[in-house]
C-alpha cells in the first residue's frame, strides 16, 4: 500500500517550504489534507507530483507550490468567509477550510460537484458549502466575501466576481501572460481592486475568464 502520509510530508518539505511558504496555517493544512482523496482514482499515484493534476475538460488541480504560495500571500484568517472558484474535486476548499471560518466552493461541472460534495463530507470538511453553477457567476447569495480564490488562470476577471468581494477584502488570481502566468493579489479599496504581483505560475485559463469574456452573451 502506498504511504501517502509520507508523500504528503515530502511534498511540504520539498515543494512548499523551499518556496518561501512560511505561514503555519498553510503548512499545517497541507500536511493534514489527503491530496490523494481529491483526484480521480486513476491519478492517485500522481497526487503529490510537483505539477498541475489534470481533472479533464481543461481543468486542473493546481500544483502544491502554486496553491500554497497563493494561500500564503492571501493570509486567510479564521473568522473569514472565502469563495473558492473552480473547486474541482474539493482539495483547495478542504485546505482553505482549515484556515477560514467557512468556504463557499463553486464548481460548474455537475458530476464533479457531486463527487466533491461526497469527498468533502467523507473528509469532515463541514464548513464547506458546495455550490454548483457557472464559475463566472460565483455565489452572490452567500457573499460578500473576505477572500476570493480562483483555481485556474484567467485573462479577465468578470465584474460579477469583483462585486462579490467585500470592501477591504483580498482576491488571488493567476493571470495568463504569454508563456508564464503571474499570480497577483488584489485588494478592494474604495470599490476598486488594486493588484500586486506575488509570484509566477502556470495553469489553463478557466472557461468564461478569457479576455473579452465580458462581451459574451
Amino acid at each position: 500500500m502506498t504511504d501517502f502520509a509520507t508523500r504528503r510530508t515530502m511534498m511540504v518539505d520539498t515543494q512548499i517550504r523551499p518556496s518561501d511558504v512560511t505561514k503555519f496555517p498553510v503548512i499545517e493544512a497541507m500536511l493534514s489534507v489527503p491530496r490523494e482523496a481529491f483526484v480521480p482514482d486513476a491519478l492517485r499515484e500522481a497526487a503529490y507530483v510537483g505539477e498541475n493534476v489534470d481533472l479533464g475538460g481543461g481543468r486542473v488541480m493546481l500544483e502544491p507550490r502554486t496553491l500554497a504560495k497563493l494561500l500564503d500571500a492571501l493570509d486567510i484568517q479564521n473568522d473569514e468567509l472565502v469563495l473558492d472558484l473552480g473547486a474541482g474535486l474539493g482539495y483547495s476548499s478542504a485546505v482553505i477550510a482549515r484556515m477560514a471560518e467557512a468556504v463557499i466552493a463553486v464548481e460548474d461541472d455537475e458530476t464533479r460537484a457531486s463527487e466533491a460534495q461526497t469527498i468533502l463530507s467523507d473528509q469532515g470538511a463541514d464548513n464547506v458549502v458546495l455550490h454548483q453553477g457557472a464559475l463566472t457567476e460565483g455565489a452572490s447569495e452567500h457573499g460578500p466575501y473576505d477572500v476570493i480564490v480562483v483555481q485556474g488562470a484567467i485573462e479577465h476577471l468578470p465584474q460579477t466576481i469583483a462585486d462579490q468581494l467585500k470592501e477591504g477584502g483580498r482576491i488571488g488570481c493567476l493571470f495568463a501572460e504569454q508563456a508564464l502566468g503571474a499570480v497577483r493579489i488584489g485588494y478592494k479599496i474604495d470599490g476598486d481592486i488594486n493588484w500586486r504581483f506575488a509570484f509566477n505560475a502556470g495553469a489553463p485559463v478557466l472557461a468564461g475568464f478569457e479576455r473579452h469574456a465580458a462581451f459574451t452573451l
